[in-house]
């Protein structure tokens, strides 16, 4: 299975991808803690620097990016500071804003992280501050993002749909992309959150454990339960590959090959898990677009998602890192 794994990971490269979903600015304001604060029982911190990363639907097309693949992102952003900051911080990493809109009625959504940054210690966030509005889009701006997408997929290889639910991805929306996708004989992948009736006719739908539970409306615990569940969602949704993310349990997949759970890559290592999920739908949509079977294509985004949760923060990971944590593993096994 290892070459097998190898192989694939050498196809990921010199694909297309059509990355479509809600964008945000991740800021980190991280400081040195220098002692607790006579006002209330908090760390105060020492100002040292301010970070701003490409997140959300942004962050799987800077891992399409990193994989050696080209992303093209289509979404929406404020006519504000932030947004022109999240414009430039996607071009310097290579990422195609062609399709990102602008609404001057609607905030750019930023995540701010507040980071405490002490020697010899991983970095450790305290708190979070979301802005931003998750109100569906307005009609015309529905239209012209469609418009956009209808302008781009004929030059891609896959489309990759990344549901944060902060109103892009509207019921009008995502059935129109699956109409477009069947259109263009383009194979279609969602990162889903919350209910996963909505993506009926998807070629690929990942979700976490809870977005699945929620949807069952059942607990999944044993690998029985997920095996139960894949063939379930995959049958009622007419999902060609089902894969649901287990947290430190790792990944279970179901596709036209049968079902396998794969234990989590990395466990013992894990400093922020801040985007695994990201990097598990880039490496999914690529091998998607390499005409790979879910099963293999699972296992190597678990790898991959076991490289970024040594990082702090939205992650990305490379194809010779996959190589490397393969060889590593095969010396353990």
């Amino acid at each position: 299975m290892r070459d097998v794994l190898r192989q694939l990971a050498t196809c990921l490269p010199g694909h297309r991808v059509l990355v479509v979903g809600d964008v945000c600015l991740d800021e980190y304001l991280i400081g040195r803690p220098e002692r607790l604060s006579r006002e209330a029982p908090v760390p105060v911190l020492a100002f040292q620097r301010r970070e701003v990363v490409p997140g959300a639907a942004a962050n799987p097309a800077r891992n399409i990016h990193a994989l050696g693949s080209t992303a093209s992102l289509v979404g929406v952003i404020g006519d504000d500071p932030a947004g022109e900051e999240l414009r430039c911080s996607l071009t310097a990493a290579g990422i195609d804003t062609s399709g990102l809109l602008v609404d001057p009625h609607r905030p750019t959504s930023v995540k701010t992280r507040v980071v405490a940054d002490a020697e010899l210690r991983v970095m450790q966030q305290l708190v979070r501050i979301d802005r931003g509005t998750r109100a569906p889009l307005a009609p015309p701006l529905q239209a012209a993002l469609l418009a956009a997408v209808e302008r781009l997929i004929p030059s891609v290889d896959v489309v990759l749909v990344s549901d944060y639910r902060a109103g892009v991805l509207t019921a009008e929306t995502i059935a129109a992309l699956a109409a477009l996708a069947a259109q263009h004989q383009v194979p279609l992948a969602v990162d889903s959150q919350g209910d996963l009736w909505r993506f009926r006719g998807y070629t690929l739908v990942r979700s976490n454990r809870p977005d699945a539970e929620a949807t069952l409306q059942r607990p999944l615990l044993t690998d029985e339960d997920f095996a139960r569940a894949t063939a379930e969602l995959r049958e009622a949704l007419g999902a060609q590959a089902l894969v649901i993310t287990r947290g430190a349990a790792g990944i279970a997949a179901r596709g036209p090959q049968g079902f396998a759970a794969f234990p989590a890559a990395n466990r013992s290592e894990v400093f922020d898990a801040v985007g695994a999920g990201d990097t598990v739908i880039a490496v999914l949509a690529l091998a998607l677009a390499a005409g790979s079977d879910v099963l293999p294509a699972a296992q190597l985004a678990n790898v991959a998602a076991g490289i970024v949760v040594r990082r702090f923060g939205n992650a990305v990971t490379t194809v010779a890192e996959l190589l490397a944590a393969l060889e590593g593993a095969q010396r353990t096994d």
